[in-house]
């Protein structure tokens, strides 16, 4: 059975929109043109692959079977052509943890050419889902317990996390804090503490009881809320440059110090063949910066961090997938 490749996409798009309007649009075809497509595939395979109703459209049992393999064929598909014409599309990467500024690490090693094409993601799960559907390549950010099946990924960095404070906090002017210090301030977090996994463990780890959660829109609106109560602390990596004008502080935290843990996240057979230049070079920048220094008896790492299974030494977990050349 030989399938058409232009049915196959018309399907894939309209399975991943469950919108027939939005995935003509991606085709650049009329709706009319893509149920025509969708129904000669239907008619070639001998199944119903998607129910159009009332209710919108959906999956049926046969088209959640052939969505898979349909996505890797297209992927082969894509890859044939590239290999004749002797060209690549850019890779793919999604950043998440915003706040946190993971720019600063990914255009370290992802600043040459060929340029990455770069997207942001909500957080791990929005971006797990872009992965898995192989709407991107690659994710940079922080990976954390659990983590969907079919995904890899390789710790790069673990970087030292500060306490910033209201400038009119009692512990602003300190030269260094102990976690533990915090238990009586207030942890102010940039959106709902259930998703800001880091910060959650932080709490509960140490102790910090009284917590309050805000908007997140930017690193200048978080920190001048965080700056209107003096009871109020947040945690930031040591060196994020932070806006001139909120009355805040930022004082390195101690015994233990925290490290955030960055990570680079991929697809299960991904053969992107820039992802594994990618990967080398993070692990080469990693050696020569010392990013994956690690003392358990001087530093703190959640335990739902993969990351966090370090005893000693540098060496760093790994989800398995392409290696580093």
């Amino acid at each position: 059975m030989d399938l058409d490749l232009a049915q196959v996409r018309a399907f894939v798009l309209a399975a991943e929109e469950l919108h027939f309007g939005h995935a003509a649009e991606e085709l650049s075809i009329s709706q009319q043109a893509l149920s025509k497509r969708i129904a000669r595939l239907e008619s070639v395979l001998g199944r119903r692959l998607l129910d159009r109703g009332g209710q919108g459209v959906r999956l049926t049992e046969a088209g959640r079977r052939f969505l898979e393999p349909a996505r890797q064929a297209l992927a082969a598909a894509d890859r044939a052509v590239a290999a004749v014409l002797g060209t690549h599309r850019p890779l793919r990467i999604d950043v998440w943890g915003h706040l946190y500024a993971p720019m600063r690490t990914l255009a370290l090693v992802a600043g040459g050419e060929p340029r990455p094409e770069l997207g942001h993601g909500r957080d791990l799960p929005s971006v797990s889902t872009a992965l898995l559907r192989g709407d991107i390549d690659a994710a940079f950010g922080r990976v954390h317990a659990p983590l969907p099946a079919g995904l890899r990924y390789r710790l790069v960095r673990l970087e030292p996390v500060d306490a910033v404070l209201s400038a009119g906090h009692p512990l602003a002017r300190a030269a260094a804090i102990r976690p533990a210090q915090l238990r009586d301030s207030l942890l102010w977090a940039p959106g709902p503490l259930h998703r800001l996994d880091f910060l959650h463990r932080f709490a509960d780890s140490f102790g910090i009881g009284a917590r309050a959660e805000g908007a997140n829109l930017g690193l200048e609106h978080f920190l001048a809320d965080l700056a209107a109560d003096p009871r109020r602390f947040s945690l930031l990596p040591a060196d994020v440059p932070l806006p001139a004008g909120p009355a805040v502080r930022t004082v390195p935290l101690v015994e233990p110090t925290p490290l955030y843990a960055w990570s680079l996240l991929w697809r299960s057979g991904a053969d992107h063949p820039l992802l594994d230049t990618l990967i080398g070079a993070f692990v080469r920048e990693a050696e020569r910066s010392r990013w994956l220094e690690y003392d358990p008896a001087r530093d703190w790492l959640p335990e739902s961090d993969p990351a966090g299974r370090l005893r000693s030494g540098p060496a760093p977990p790994t989800g398995g997938g392409p290696s580093p050349t």
